[in-house]
């Protein structure tokens, strides 16, 4: 009776016992890793972006003259200092109660979109870049602007990296949340009745 009475606490509390929390340390560790690892790529991201551009006879191209790179700047720049704030935030043992578990899980899922759809803008910008389109007339600046594009695609790069960090955050915050509520015993306890429709 004290367990059941223990566990009403718990729940109304919105915390897990100490035994349970979090799924243990390993995942923490590897969350404050996952979340911190990105700090360094967005950056990296963002830098090599920012210093692309190219001038020869044709003139000169930066990355400000094209609106999926600088929206691939902010998506990378928004994404490190959220990446900053929730590492600090998760290095601090602390129990994770449901509002906080709920706010991780849509905030890692928001930044996993928002990153993945930076690069596949960026990178649909790119390949047009490289291979040119008669529909739209675009033209093959690669030709051209050599330097340009491969810098663009090191940024790309980097970026999917940081989205592939995020994918396993968002699978890990999902697992911290849902992990948060019981199955419900009632129905498993009940016999499920099969009917024969051909009959």
């Amino acid at each position: 009776m004290a367990n059941k009475n223990q566990k009403t606490i718990d729940l109304v509390s919105g915390t897990r016992p100490c035994h349970d929390e979090d799924g243990g340390s390993g995942i923490r560790m590897a969350e404050m890793l996952l979340r911190l690892f990105p700090v360094g790529l967005c950056v990296a991201a963002l830098v090599v972006m920012i210093k692309d551009s190219e001038t020869n006879d044709y003139g000169s191209l930066s990355y400000s003259n094209i609106t999926a790179f600088r929206f691939l700047v902010h998506a990378n720049g928004i994404l490190a200092g959220y990446s900053l704030l929730t590492a600090a935030f998760t290095a601090v043992p602390r129990p994770m109660t449901m509002p906080r578990a709920w706010t991780f899980f849509l905030l890692d899922q928001v930044s996993t979109y928002l990153i993945l759809a930076a690069g596949a803008v960026a990178t649909e910008v790119v390949f047009l870049t490289y291979k040119g389109d008669v529909a739209v007339p675009w033209s093959e600046a690669c030709e051209s602007y050599g330097h340009f594009c491969k810098q663009a695609t090191a940024s790309i790069t980097i970026t999917f990296l940081v989205v592939i960090c995020y994918v396993l955050l968002s699978l890990i915050s999902a697992y911290r949340l849902f992990s948060k509520y019981d199955a419900p015993v009632g129905y498993l306890n009940k016999g499920i009745e099969i009917i024969d429709f051909r009959s």
